[in-house]
């Protein structure tokens, strides 16, 4: 084993948990999902698709996001199908925007650290 995976076992992955609002059930309650924190992988993986994700990302690039990373409390991936992708992009852009800000919380830019 590389040293680059045993350092990568050594760590203890959490879920973050994201709350939306914008899909509370009918006593108010909003829907709550988990992400695991975005990943070196999981930015090259979009930025295949959506070159800008970081500097400028669209609403597409957030679905994307969405799809790949929501997690249900037991590590099951929410969305799955392309249906579910088309599904989200019908959804309003404050629900999808809410999620990919909670999403994207977990990285800390460089500026950020740097000031640490």
């Amino acid at each position: 084993m590389g040293l680059a995976r045993e350092l990568r076992n050594r760590r203890t992955v959490k879920a973050n948990k994201v709350t939306v609002q914008g899909w509370a059930d009918e006593k108010g309650k909003p829907f709550v999902m988990y992400c695991k924190p975005i990943t070196c992988y999981d930015i090259n993986e979009l930025q295949k698709k959506h070159k800008a994700i970081l500097e400028a990302p669209t609403i597409a690039a957030m679905v994307d996001m969405v799809v790949l990373k929501a997690e249900d409390e037991a590590g099951d991936k929410l969305f799955t199908s392309a249906e579910d992708r088309i599904d989200l992009m019908g959804e309003q852009t404050d629900i999808i925007s809410d999620i990919a800000n909670q999403m994207f919380a977990s990285i800390v830019d460089v500026e950020a650290a740097e000031k640490n």
